[in-house]
C-alpha cells in the first residue's frame, strides 16, 4: 500500500488556527502551539460568559433603577417590594428603559406603587 502523506492536510489545519487568532497578540497569533491554547481558553470563556452576559445585565437594569429611584427619594429595595403588593408586573429591564428614556412615565409608575 502506497504511503499518504499528509502534508496538505496538516498545513489546512495550521493555517485555519492561525487565521482564527488574527488579532490575538504576541505569540499567540503566530506560533501554533500557543495559538490553538488561545483558540480554547477563547471558546472557554465565550461559552461561560454567554452566561455571565445575563447577569451582568440584570445588575446594569438595577443599578439604573436605584439611581433613577434615589434621585425621587426611594430606594430599589423597597419599590420592588411596593410593585409586587400593588400587582404591577413590569420587569426590571423594561423599568430601566423607562427610567432611562421617560423619566415623566417612570415618575407617574412611582408614584402609582406609593
Amino acid at each position: 500500500m502506497a504511503r499518504v502523506k499528509g502534508g496538505v492536510h496538516a498545513a489546512k489545519r495550521r493555517r485555519n488556527v492561525l487565521k482564527a487568532t488574527k488579532g490575538f497578540r504576541h505569540g499567540r497569533s503566530t506560533k501554533e502551539k500557543q495559538a490553538k491554547e488561545a483558540l480554547r481558553k477563547a471558546g472557554q470563556h465565550a461559552f461561560q460568559d454567554r452566561r455571565k452576559k445575563k447577569g451582568v445585565f440584570r445588575s446594569l437594569w438595577v443599578t439604573r433603577l436605584n439611581a433613577a429611584l434615589r434621585m425621587r427619594g426611594e430606594t430599589y429595595s423597597t419599590f420592588i417590594n411596593k410593585l409586587k403588593g400593588k400587582k404591577i408586573e413590569l420587569n426590571r429591564k423594561m423599568l430601566s428603559e423607562i427610567a432611562k428614556d421617560n423619566p415623566e412615565t417612570f415618575d407617574r409608575i412611582v408614584d402609582e406603587a406609593k
